[in-house]
Formats: structure tokens, sequence, C-alpha cells
């Protein structure tokens, strides 16, 4: 009997991906996430603790995945990451959408672009434009061939991870994939 086991059909680049951390680390945590999910909102705090810990020794990795049929600012929210990646504050934008999962409607992006210093002219432009749109399409497609159904998903070195998404048993998992020291 074989057993299937959900890989990662676009490995990460860092020529293509947000990636905190070392890029060459022995480990890449990678999700595939909703800035209006509240299960997302919840695995964030968790992230950083495990970024926090494991230090060099990880690179995380964040995807775009929408569920816009049940979060309605999620695909716009995710737009404008992308419009504040261009000007070089995705991190920042991402980490803000978290702590403000309830201000993501249209004005409340211009308004978070605003207190991040972007060029806000450009962001509206973009969002308005859909700059961005296909990249965060081609994170969506990608998650789904990947065998993304829901968020958070997390891949560990590109095998989905299918355990609790507390800390404990993430950091567990990603320690045990560490060489002894």
């Amino acid at each position: 009997m074989s057993v299937y086991v959900a890989r990662l059909v676009l490995p990460t680049d860092p020529e293509r991906d947000h990636i905190r951390g070392p890029v060459n680390a022995r480990l890449t945590l990678l999700e595939y996430g909703d800035f209006e999910c509240p299960y997302c909102g919840a695995a964030h705090p968790v992230v950083d603790e495990i970024r926090r810990r494991l230090g060099r020794h990880l690179r995380f990795v964040f995807r775009h995945f929408p569920l816009s049929t049940v979060h309605p600012h999620a695909e716009f929210a995710a737009e404008a990451a992308e419009a504040a990646g261009a000007q070089g504050k995705f991190w920042e934008m991402h980490d803000r959408f978290f702590e403000h999962q309830n201000a993501l409607g249209n004005d409340d992006l211009i308004a978070h672009g605003s207190a991040l210093d972007l060029d806000i002219d450009v962001l509206a432009r973009e969002l308005a434009d859909g700059t961005h749109a296909q990249r965060v399409r081609e994170d969506f497609v990608t998650g789904v061939r990947s065998g993304v159904n829901g968020t958070p998903t997390f891949f560990i070195n590109n095998v989905r991870y299918d355990g609790s998404h507390g800390l404990g048993s993430m950091l567990n998992t990603l320690e045990g994939m560490l060489p002894a020291a």
C-alpha cells in the first residue's frame, strides 16, 4: 500500500518568494496563508516564536492562499502586501495585517500603507490596476497543486506538515529534523 505525501510543486525560490531568515538555512517552514483567516492570525505568533528559537537554522516563507469565498478582504489584502513588497516592505505589511485582521477594507489597506510610509499613490494605483493579482493567483494555484485546501497550511522542507499548529508540536517536529550538535 502506498502512502500519499503532499509535496510542494513549486520549490522555494529566493528570487520569487518572500523569505525571512537565512536563504540557505537547513530548515524551511513555508506557510500558505490568508490575512483574514483567524487561524492564520493565531499561527502568526507561533511562527514568530519558532523563528526566534531556531534562528539561523530556519528560513520562513509566506505564500498567499486567500479564501475569498469566506474572507472577502483576503485577496485584496494579499495584493496590498505584494504592493508593499514592491516598495521593500512586504514583511512589515504582513505583520501589520495579522496584527489588525479586523481592518482589511480598502480604506484600511491605504491607511496601513500610510503607517508604513509607503508611496500611497503607487499603492492605490497598483491596487486599482490589479498589478499584483497574477502573483497572488500563482501562489494560490501552486498551493492547490501542492495539496493545500485550507489555511494555514505549512510545509517543512517541501513536505506538507499535517500536525498541530501549536508551538510545541511544530517546534518539536522542526527540531527533530536538525542534525545532532
